[in-house]
């Protein structure tokens, strides 16, 4: 069991298997700190003016995106956001919740999986009601006083790069990249390694990919060896970075936009090149089954997935420029959905805090 925790009052459940009075309790007590009511409800014959949105994209980026729609638009974008500690499962419980009376009109995620489970559920408005676009990837972030820079010097794919000798001195010595996830587990990284608790977000959905990617016994094995050498668990992306900064954790497994994020704010950070063994992270925008305003739903539709909205989203980093990226993972999401609940328990069970 890992050594290095930080204290949470998670549960150990899997957030997919509530029961129906846990999850309509949890959609009620976000929607009032949202200050959004449940009983939000269509007004007929009336145009709309407004237009509900459950945002899992980080609200200092989505924020301005909603602004200028409205501006553009005049119709009032009522927005939901998520948590850092649970980020997208709890707009998604959510809407399984309100499955029978809706009270949202468009649902924009920051990841494929979990708006694949939605889709699945007949959450959106056609059975494939959703689109794609952008990219982030899961990397590995460094503390470039230890590492060197991989931006500025020539790491081979995978960070398969020799020792990166640096100038001024780093704090300790320097440490060659590992060239694969399952290094990860040998004992020069035991309390070095920093993630997020994976039972949620992009952490939990790499997780789910590598079990396929590997197959399960291997995966189990790995994820009992990286449990046993105590990384920390954080309580999202961003705290990873902070940790790898501070010089706590040399390593830590996270989102692009969280490195980043880091970065701008000064941190001594970068991430280590895309290997297969990461995953591409488009997000996702669903209109809502018998979504309240649908006309307005489809106009902020068509504004979220449009070129200039991706352009200003690369801009300030919370997407990738480029396309996606072929040498990532590609799981077999349908068989991914089927097997979620098996690779949930397993986590879960390996994971516990």
């Amino acid at each position: 069991m890992p050594a290095n925790r930080q204290a949470s009052d998670t549960r150990e459940r899997d957030p997919w298997r509530l029961s129906a009075s846990v999850a309509v309790a949890i959609a009620t007590i976000v929607a009032i700190a949202g200050g959004v009511s449940l009983l939000l409800h269509r007004s007929a014959g009336q145009p709309a003016s407004e237009v509900i949105l459950y945002c899992a994209q980080d609200q200092v980026f989505a924020e301005p995106i909603l602004a200028e729609f409205t501006r553009r638009t005049g119709i009032r974008v009522k927005a939901v956001f998520d948590s850092e500690a649970v980020k997208t499962v709890g707009l998604a419980n959510r809407l399984l919740a309100e499955r029978s009376h809706p009270a949202c009109d468009v649902f924009w995620g920051n990841e494929e999986f979990r708006t694949r489970q939605l889709a699945a559920a007949g959450i959106f408005r056609e059975p494939d009601g959703w689109t794609a676009f952008g990219r982030r990837t899961r990397r590995l972030v460094v503390d470039t006083r230890r590492v060197g820079d991989p931006s500025s010097v020539d790491l081979e794919p995978a960070g398969q790069g020799g020792t990166i000798v640096i100038d001024p001195p780093a704090k300790g010595p320097p440490i060659t990249p590992p060239a694969s996830l399952l290094e990860l587990t040998n004992s020069r990284w035991r309390g070095k390694v920093s993630l997020a608790f994976p039972l949620f977000g992009t952490t939990a959905t790499h997780l789910h990919a590598l079990r396929q990617h590997w197959g399960e016994s291997n995966w189990t094995t790995w994820c009992r060896a990286l449990a046993a050498n105590r990384p920390f668990l954080e309580e999202g992306n961003s705290q990873v970075v902070r940790r790898v900064a501070r010089g706590e954790a040399w390593i830590g497994l996270t989102d692009s936009d969280d490195i980043g994020a880091g970065r701008r704010e000064g941190f001594s950070v970068a991430a280590l090149p895309v290997s297969p063994e990461m995953l591409t992270i488009p997000n996702t925008v669903g209109i809502v089954r018998g979504a309240p305003h649908p006309e307005a739903a489809q106009r902020l539709s068509d504004h979220l997935t449009s070129p200039e909205v991706r352009a200003e989203l690369v801009a300030v980093a919370a997407l990738e420029d480029g396309a996606a990226d072929e040498a990532t993972l590609q799981p077999d999401w349908p068989v991914l959905l089927r097997e979620l609940d098996r690779s949930t328990a397993r986590l879960q069970e390996i994971f516990r805090r």
